[in-house]
């Protein structure tokens, strides 16, 4: 079974806008709200892909019930631990360019934590564990490195997807894959990266570290494969951008679904190539169809 943890959700209210005047009343021309959070978007992708998950995380208050339904309607299992704050709503507002006002969140305390851990319980050999997203100031740094301990004598395979330090404390614990963009790569070791060699360089750095696979998402670029024998490249396939919220969170569960079925970590890196640009090309999160389509049209160099 594949268990997915968002530690912060979200509603996502997004507006769109000819334009936005600051100080002024401004009119919609169209609005919408979804359940967020990385986590949960990749439950939702897998959800789409036919893939049966459970969404485990945080959420409180009306907005966490909306959350919640939302996912139950469109067939979803979830495992809730429930907070006595509301769950954060985002604010997304789109014109010519995209801006996102981001809420920092409930608080989650000791004891909230421990109802979740006792959750983990059930995780068993075979499962993978998907931790994705930032975790509140509230924790410690290393509460996902927590989580992979407690999950380790159970031979659960984690796939991490957060920044920075959160990121590289993960590393003792050997996950599976890691999916950071470019510019998160950068932040952790605080550097410029200028070309598709450099990424591999410092890619390397964390599988030497204990990653033993990663994803280097670089939007319209394309994305790197690298693994312990092995770097690849894939460019994006052509297409209009609608949508620039989920498409990493689209490439986890795109991995992950394909690398199920097949065994075969190209193969997987593909479908993730795929995913993520089918979520790129649509004001939701991708379909299974949309993704087979771009699936045929995805090609790999091996770069070293």
């Amino acid at each position: 079974m594949i268990y997915t943890v968002t530690f912060n959700p979200a509603i996502d209210y997004t507006v769109e806008l000819d334009k936005i005047s600051l100080g002024e009343t401004n009119r919609s021309k169209y609005s919408y709200i979804l359940p967020g959070g990385k986590g949960i978007n990749v439950s939702r992708v897998l959800n789409n892909l036919d893939i049966g998950n459970i969404a485990l995380g945080f959420v409180g208050g009306f907005t966490g019930k909306f959350v919640e339904d939302y996912l139950k309607a469109q067939g979803l299992v979830t495992d809730f631990v429930y907070l006595e704050e509301d769950t954060r709503i985002n604010v997304k507002i789109k014109t010519t360019d995209e801006t996102e006002i981001n809420a920092s969140g409930p608080n989650i305390n000791e004891k909230d934590l421990e109802e979740f851990y006792k959750k983990l319980n059930r995780l068993k050999q075979g499962d993978y564990l998907i931790l994705a997203g930032n975790v509140q100031d509230s924790l410690p740094r290393d509460t996902y490195s927590n989580i992979q301990k407690r999950c380790a004598s159970k031979g659960v395979k984690t796939i991490v997807d957060t920044t920075r330090e959160a990121l590289t404390l993960t590393l003792e614990n050997k996950p599976f894959l890691l999916k950071p963009n470019l510019h998160e790569l950068e932040s952790i070791f605080d550097i410029k990266i200028r070309d598709k060699s450099q990424a591999i360089i410092y890619a390397k750095k964390l599988i030497e570290k204990g990653a033993q696979n990663i994803i280097v998402s670089m939007g319209g670029e394309g994305a790197l494969f690298v693994s312990k024998e092995k770097a690849y490249f894939s460019q994006a396939p052509q297409g209009i951008l609608k949508n620039s919220v989920g498409a990493g969170d689209s490439m986890v569960a795109g991995f992950l679904a394909k690398f199920i079925e097949s065994e075969d970590s190209l193969e997987a890196f593909k479908y993730s190539v795929a995913a993520g640009s089918a979520t790129a090309f649509s004001k939701d999160l991708c379909t299974k169809e949309e993704v087979e389509e771009l699936f045929k049209k995805i090609t790999f160099k091996e770069i070293f």
